[in-house]
């Protein structure tokens, strides 16, 4: 028996290429889980934006992906084969970094127990209780510092960061904007996560329609380069920005530098960046609150879901061309019945 894994096979400068990943058939016999460890298939897998750096060998808050490397993904798996002293059972969910391969063996820590809330989803752990989820969370209240009846900007909204960012700012009383690249996105964000408008960048009137919206006290970024630049130019006295992410530029070979950041000055406004991981010892508080939202049905969800692993390379690159409305995840396999 056999399986098959996805590694980095060189790296793309600009956009990810055909020849960036190579799939490899491995004999699954070799994979046998030692002491503290577990055997895991993997079921569904994260695509997120951040890959894309995981492709660079450069200096960051995570080390590059090597070449002939498993790529480097969170994702879902359930326990085939426990090793001597493993504090897991054959049959529990879990999440992990398993990476883009159908099974993997990994350290008992580097497998977490996904125990399911009720109202919720095994699913939703790589989602809105997953590190999607829980960026918008704390970006909002931590580098944000929301208040009630402020008005919110958010970039990249209909994906899975934006679209919780959307949701929760409206949920702690804020005016809230959006910017999306479609016309059905922007509909969704409106009539579906209740934001009080949303502009669609790729409309030739988009800069004229955002200016109708006045100035913003917060801006949650998701895309960098022009629109970022552009936000600058309207923000009110004390506003906060927190960078997230610049899907508009992971693929650019220099990213585009800032012309109106002298705005931050005279508005005494400010700028950060954030790592979700820094935030580590506060996410079971932050996942049963966000369970509960879930439950009720007053925090919305959407998948796009993409069918084998053999689909993850292509799928990857529809992140940065906004192929996707909500979370982007792929189905490896359906869930074991039994044990090897």
């Amino acid at each position: 028996m056999h399986y098959k894994r996805i590694v980095l096979a060189s790296r793309p400068v600009a956009d990810i290429q055909p020849d960036t990943f190579r799939t490899e058939t491995v004999p699954l016999n070799q994979l046998k889980p030692g002491a503290g460890e577990v055997l895991v298939q993997v079921t569904w897998l994260s695509l997120d934006p951040a890959m894309r750096g995981y492709l660079r060998d450069a200096r960051s808050y995570l080390p590059p992906v090597k070449i002939g490397e498993t790529m480097r993904a969170q994702g879902l798996g359930v326990v085939i084969q426990a090793g001597a002293g493993s504090r897991h059972a054959v049959g529990e969910t879990v999440s992990g970094a398993f990476g883009w391969t159908e099974f993997a063996v990994v350290q008992d820590k580097h497998a977490e127990k996904i125990i399911v809330p009720k109202g919720v989803q095994a699913l939703d752990f790589l989602n809105t209780l997953g590190s999607s989820g829980l960026t918008a969370y704390f970006g909002l209240r931590d580098i944000c510092d929301l208040k009630p009846r402020e008005k919110v900007l958010v970039s990249g909204a209909a994906g899975s960061v934006g679209s919780v960012v959307c949701q929760l700012a409206k949920r702690a009383g804020a005016t809230v904007y959006a910017i999306a690249g479609s016309l059905d996105k922007c509909k969704w964000l409106q009539e579906e996560l209740g934001v009080d408008r949303a502009f669609n960048y790729k409309s030739p009137t988009f800069r004229n329609d955002f200016k109708e919206a006045g100035y913003i006290d917060v801006y949650f970024d998701n895309v960098g380069g022009d629109i970022l630049d552009m936000v600058l130019t309207r923000l009110n006295k004390g506003a906060r920005i927190a960078l997230c992410g610049a899907i508009s530029q992971y693929n650019a070979t220099k990213p585009k530098g800032l012309q109106n950041y002298l705005t931050l000055i005279s508005m005494r406004a400010k700028i950060q960046g954030f790592i979700i991981l820094d935030y580590t010892s506060e996410f079971p508080a932050a996942i049963a609150e966000m369970s509960q939202w879930l439950a009720d049905g007053s925090l919305k969800r959407k998948f796009h879901i993409v069918e084998g692993l053999e689909q993850a390379p292509v799928a990857l690159p529809m992140l940065f061309s906004g192929g996707n409305t909500g979370k982007l995840v792929v189905r490896v396999s359906e869930e074991p019945k039994t044990k090897l």
